[in-house]
């Protein structure tokens, strides 16, 4: 609704390694005819070395076998990491964490951020970026590392399933652009197709250095909000654009 609400006409969800909020979003498109076209994504938590990368599935099937069974693999690796998070949180003075975040979540994958609304609630930190710094970042208290698949069965699945597979946020991994290369050179070997190049808190000289590697590697280019709630400095398809030159990821899509 809010989407369009601000005039965008084609747009994905993209939530972490779960799809179980596009047969909802289908459903209330028809159901109530929207003028809107939702494109199947995904977000699949990754490892890379030491640094935890995300790659973006577009244009998905939804009833693929290999997809499916990734994303069932992932959700028990989230689970098994959100209970040792509350464990660590316990050790450390904090009760009832674990049960804290679960019954935010819902039905839902439990995140980080779930036990970040919840140490908020219970006066632990003023806001949710407060929480991490003191609580959830690598080296505090509750940090716990992840065991996620590697790039190259994330690609797979994504490709499995008919879709194409995107390299989110490149600039935000705080590495080094000799690191970053390296990324974007052993993405392109498992096969991947494309990196999110564009982005609203974005300054204009990163987009086009990352528009520039794109075309070095042989990339696809894509854009996004990475919208998950309101705010007052983030909005859904504000200042989002390519830079010229760059091949976006969707040019041979049927929408």
């Amino acid at each position: 609704d809010r989407a369009v609400e601000k005039g965008i006409d084609i747009f994905a969800i993209t939530d972490h390694d779960t799809l179980d909020a596009l047969p909802i979003a289908h459903d209330h498109i028809k159901q109530n005819n929207l003028d809107i076209k939702l494109i199947n994504g995904i977000e699949i938590s990754t490892r890379w070395h030491s640094f935890e990368i995300h790659i973006v599935g577009l244009n998905l099937d939804l009833q693929s076998i290999d997809l499916l069974t990734l994303v069932n693999e992932q959700k028990q690796k989230r689970d098994s990491r959100a209970l040792e998070i509350g464990r660590r949180l316990e050790k450390a003075g904090i009760d009832d964490a674990y049960q804290g975040a679960k019954d935010l979540a819902g039905d839902a994958n439990i995140t980080r951020a779930h036990f970040a609304q919840y140490l908020v609630n219970q006066g632990k930190a003023k806001n949710i970026q407060g929480v991490f710094k003191k609580y959830l970042a690598r080296g505090k208290t509750g940090y716990t590392p992840s065991t996620w698949c590697d790039m190259k069965t994330a690609i797979a699945a994504i490709q499995s399933a008919g879709g194409q597979a995107v390299v989110a946020h490149p600039g935000r991994y705080q590495m080094s652009n000799k690191w970053l290369r390296q990324l974007l050179s052993d993405f392109k070997a498992d096969g991947g197709d494309g990196m999110e190049v564009a982005q609203p808190q974005q300054a204009p000289t990163e987009r086009q250095f990352l528009g520039a590697l794109s075309r070095e590697y042989g990339l696809l280019c894509s854009q996004g909000s990475d919208f998950h709630f309101p705010m007052t400095w983030l909005e859904l398809g504000k200042n989002l654009y390519l830079p010229k030159d760059c091949t976006p990821v969707w040019q041979d899509w049927t929408v």
